[in-house]
């Protein structure tokens, strides 16, 4: 992971620039070689008659696995009309990825960006579920910044919702539950379902009542914050750092991976510590959705939704960066 170049921003200086932590080891992708065909698990025939029935081929000529994360099972299957690009997982049911498939949908129909289409959720028949998606073959590089950020903008100023901020189920970050219950107000959704629901499981996993404590004060104090802001419910991506953006052979730039919901813009730039975002990001991005006035002094009310997230996936390590932020607001809020 990377610090971003935040480019244009010139962030408070009340609320310093924190250090990135070390990447969790979840994050740091293994290679994996070719894989025949005849080893792939029986537990995967469902996916192979989807495959050659609704997905109107009529031979898969290879199953290829792809690195990936720690939570799923990443794999290429090559057919005689095309590939497809199949999720695995055997301990969790289909919710999972039911949400990441209504995520993908949602900013497919946005027509801004470009995501992996998704076509199919099902379950596995010896427990365990799956979700067959469109295979993008990836460009050599990560693409253009400034193209990446003036498609996020356009995704963000077409995907709008009408029910206010959440989304229309409960989908995951990383593999924690992430609650989207639809709220009217965005400080109240960000403070219960994104910092609230954070704290509440660093509570309970590591008996951390300190953070805790000071957490909920920043909650019931942090709305002064988003003073002047005019906030909208934009469609987010959710969990954009480095590893869920790439570029197609075009240079399009494409993410994936998603943990949608409707919120603030700005949250987008939550994971922005690891995303390794450029200045000609934000210029091309504000060129499309306007900055908004307090921007620099929300950033990192947006970044600890994600180091507290990090802290309860990975440990430790995560936990003074995120007790340094809490820390600074409280003191620039007097609260």
């Amino acid at each position: 992971m990377v610090a971003a170049d935040v480019g244009l921003l010139s962030f408070s200086a009340r609320i310093p620039s924190l250090s990135p932590p070390p990447p969790p080891p979840c994050l740091r992708f293994p290679v994996n070689k070719f894989k025949p065909l005849s080893m792939a698990s029986m537990s995967e025939d469902t996916v192979r008659e989807w495959i050659l029935t609704e997905g109107k081929a009529n031979k898969i000529t290879g199953i290829r696995p792809i690195g990936g994360g720690c939570i799923n099972r990443a794999s290429r299957y090559d057919t005689d009309i095309d590939s497809f690009f199949v999720k695995t997982n055997r301990s969790i049911g289909e919710s999972m990825f039911e949400g990441e498939a209504l995520g993908l949908n949602a900013m497919f129909e946005t027509r801004s960006i470009r995501v992996p289409k998704p076509f199919k959720v099902g379950p596995l028949p010896t427990g365990g579920s799956y979700i067959i998606m469109e295979f993008i073959e990836f460009g050599a590089s990560r693409g253009s910044q400034s193209a990446l950020g003036r498609k996020l903008a356009e995704m963000h100023k077409a995907g709008k919702s009408v029910n206010g901020f959440g989304f229309d189920v409960d989908n995951t970050i990383g593999s924690t539950p992430q609650i989207n219950t639809w709220t009217s107000d965005w400080i109240e959704f960000y403070g219960v379902h994104r910092l609230g629901y954070q704290l509440e499981l660093v509570k309970q996993q590591y008996g951390d009542s300190l953070i805790y404590e000071k957490g909920q004060r920043l909650v019931k104090n942090m709305a002064p914050l988003f003073d002047g802001a005019v906030i909208e419910p934009c469609l987010l991506h959710g969990d954009l750092w480095s590893g869920n953006i790439s570029s197609d052979k075009t240079g399009e730039p494409v993410i994936l991976d998603p943990a949608c919901y409707y919120g603030h813009n700005e949250a987008e730039f939550g994971m922005s510590w690891c995303a390794g975002f450029g200045g000609s990001f934000y210029t091309a991005y504000f060129e499309v959705m306007p900055k908004q006035d307090g921007l620099e002094e929300r950033r990192d009310l947006y970044l600890l939704y994600h180091y507290l997230n990090h802290y309860n996936l990975f440990g430790s390590s995560y936990r003074s960066s995120a007790m340094s932020i809490i820390d600074d607001y409280l003191r620039m809020l007097k609260a």
